[in-house]
């Protein structure tokens, strides 16, 4: 590896990096008990959205039922996300979507249409059937421990 790929390496990680405590930090705004997931897309260098598991607009934040069980309505971090970007002048295409928590399959098509290119995420999610998805549809994924 030349020297310029090696330090370009080095920088795109430390963006990773810092990109991933972000979205750490988003989902922390998450009122569910059980997982607080936090997602942030960036573009061309420049975050475009943001978003963090929840109920949708007008429901109450409550997540979880009376047995702990995430109720079937709550919006997945990166379907905020996505959904958020699609209201605004920006797209998704081409860009990295930074997670705290691998996708589900259901959100890896939503990300599959959305056009992003690259996925990067801390922990893994119990089913990895989602990640799988991506990586058989050409897109790329990482997974980085943030400290």
């Amino acid at each position: 590896m030349t020297e310029l790929k090696f330090q370009n390496k080095l920088k795109q990680e430390r963006y990773d990096k810092a990109y991933l405590r972000l979205a750490l930090e988003w989902g922390k705004l998450s009122h569910c008990t059980r997982k607080q997931v936090g997602a942030i897309i960036v573009k061309d260098g420049m975050i475009i959205s943001d978003g963090y598991n929840g109920t949708p607009s007008g429901f109450d934040n409550c997540c979880e039922n009376d047995a702990g069980d995430t109720h079937w309505y709550v919006l997945h971090a990166e379907a905020n996300a996505i959904m958020k970007v699609s209201k605004s002048t920006n797209n998704s295409q081409g860009s990295t979507l930074y997670l705290t928590l691998s996708p589900c399959r259901e959100c890896s098509k939503l990300i599959l249409q959305a056009g992003i290119k690259r996925v990067v995420f801390c922990s893994s999610y119990k089913d990895n059937s989602g990640i799988a998805f991506l990586e058989q549809s050409a897109i790329e994924v990482d997974q980085i421990e943030v400290i």
